[in-house]
C-alpha cells in the first residue's frame, strides 16, 4: 500500500512538472491560475484585479406595500436550492416587490455576473453611439483595433461582434484549459487573446456564440471612450441610475484592459437596475441611456443562420431572448446569474447563484422558464 501511494504521489508530482515545463515553453503562464482555481466561482474577484465602477447620490428602491407578502412556491424554491441559490430580487412596477438572499450573501454582497456582464456592454456600447464616441455598427473593427485592418479580418464590423457573428475561429470551451475562453479568463493580457483570432467564416452569416466577440467590444469601447470600462459604467449607468454600491469589474492585470465579457461583480439590487433601465425602454426616469433604435433592435432577434441552419431567434444585441414568450428577454451568467425582463407584468426578476440548472426548454435555461411562470401569478 505505502508502495502504491509513493508511486501515485511520484505520478502527480511528475504531470505537474511537466505541466509547469508546457506552461513555460509555450508561454501560458495562466495555466498555472487555472489549475490552482480549477472552476470558475461568483467570487472570483477576490483572485482578480479589479476597477471600481463608482457611484455618487444613490437612489433606493421604493419598498411596495406588498413587499414579501407573496412568497416564492416551495417547488421553484426547492430547484433553485438545488443549483445552490444565492438571492432572488424581484421588481414590480418601479419598487421591491419581493427579496430573498442565503447561504451568506445580503443586499450588498458582491458576487460574480460572468456573462451577464455582455448585456452590460452592450448598453455601453449604445450610449457611446448615442453620444458620437462611435460614429456607426457599421464601422469596421479595425478602426480602433489595428489587428483587424488586414485580410479576412478587416471585414469584420461592430455589428458582427454585438450578433455574434464574427466568423472567429474563437474556441469558446470552459472545460478545456487549452482554450482562448480559458486563456482570457486566466489570463493576463485580453487584448492579445481577444485579438490574436482568425476569421474563418463570412462575417454576418453565421451566429455561433463567442466570449471573443464581446471582448472586442469592450476594447472597442476602450478605445473609442479613452477610457476604463468601468470609468464609462459608473459614468453611464451606476451614476445614473443611482446605483446603492460601487461595483468592481474584474481586469486581465493592474492598469490594464476590462475583462468586458465577464466579470462585473455586484449585488442583487444594483444588478436589477440593469433590468429597469431596459424594462424603460434604455431610459432611466425619463432620462435616455441608448437611442430607442438601439433599445429595440438590442431586443430584437439577429435572425442570423446558427449552427443548426436556422435563423437565430434567441439572440440580439447581446441579449437572450425568450422565442415561445414573445416580449420577454434576460441576460445570462454561466453559472446561473440572470437578470430577466417581463414588459408585460412591468417586472424585473434578478436570480443569482453558484449554478446553472442541466435542462432547458429550447435555448432557456429550466430555472428562468420557471421564473417567469412564477412571474405571471404575481
Amino acid at each position: 500500500m505505502k508502495k502504491f501511494f509513493k508511486r501515485l504521489l511520484l505520478g502527480i508530482l511528475g504531470l505537474l512538472l511537466l505541466l509547469s515545463v508546457f506552461a513555460l515553453v509555450t508561454g501560458r503562464s495562466y495555466l498555472f491560475k487555472a489549475v490552482a482555481y480549477n472552476f470558475a466561482d461568483v467570487d472570483d474577484y477576490e483572485v482578480f484585479t479589479n476597477d471600481e465602477v463608482a457611484i455618487s447620490n444613490s437612489q433606493p428602491w421604493p419598498v411596495s406595500e406588498n413587499f414579501n407578502k407573496t412568497q416564492m412556491p416551495a417547488d421553484l424554491q426547492a430547484e433553485l436550492d438545488a443549483i445552490k441559490n444565492i438571492g432572488v430580487v424581484v421588481i414590480k412596477n418601479d419598487s421591491l416587490f419581493y427579496e430573498k438572499y442565503q447561504n451568506g450573501y445580503s443586499d450588498s454582497s458582491w458576487s460574480g455576473s460572468f456573462s451577464m456582464a455582455k448585456s452590460i456592454t452592450s448598453l455601453l456600447l449604445g450610449a457611446a453611439l448615442k453620444e458620437g464616441k462611435i460614429e456607426s455598427l457599421e464601422d469596421p473593427v479595425g478602426k480602433y483595433i489595428p489587428e483587424f485592418n488586414e485580410g479576412e479580418k478587416a471585414k469584420v464590423k461592430i455589428i458582427h461582434l454585438l450578433t455574434m457573428s464574427s466568423g472567429s475561429d474563437w474556441d469558446e470551451s470552459y472545460s478545456n484549459p487549452l482554450s482562448t475562453t480559458t486563456e482570457l479568463y486566466y489570463g493576463t493580457d485580453v487584448y492579445k487573446t481577444a485579438s490574436g483570432v482568425k476569421i474563418i467564416k463570412e462575417p454576418g452569416t453565421y451566429h455561433d456564440y463567442k466570449s471573443g466577440d464581446s471582448q472586442l467590444l469592450g476594447l472597442i469601447l476602450e478605445k473609442a471612450t479613452g477610457k476604463s470600462l468601468s470609468e464609462y459604467a459608473s459614468e453611464k449607468l451606476w451614476k445614473p441610475l443611482g446605483a446603492e454600491h460601487p461595483a468592481k469589474w474584474s481586469t486581465d492585470k493592474k492598469n490594464g484592459h476590462t475583462k468586458s465579457y465577464c466579470c462585473f461583480n455586484s449585488n442583487a439590487r444594483d444588478f436589477a437596475r440593469i433590468g429597469q433601465l431596459m424594462l424603460d425602454s434604455g431610459k432611466w426616469k425619463g432620462a435616455e441611456i441608448i437611442s430607442p433604435d438601439y433599445y429595440l433592435k438590442s431586443i430584437a432577434p439577429c435572425a442570423i443562420n446558427d449552427e443548426n441552419g436556422n435563423p437565430c431567434s434567441y439572440y440580439g444585441y447581446q441579449w437572450w431572448l425568450v422565442p415561445y414568450k414573445p416580449g420577454v428577454f434576460y441576460a445570462r451568467g454561466i453559472l446561473g446569474q440572470y437578470i430577466i425582463i417581463i414588459p408585460e407584468k412591468h417586472m424585473v426578476i434578478v436570480r443569482l447563484g453558484e449554478k446553472r440548472g442541466p435542462i432547458y426548454k429550447e435555448t432557456v435555461p429550466l430555472e428562468v422558464n420557471d421564473l417567469i411562470e412564477w412571474a405571471d401569478k404575481l
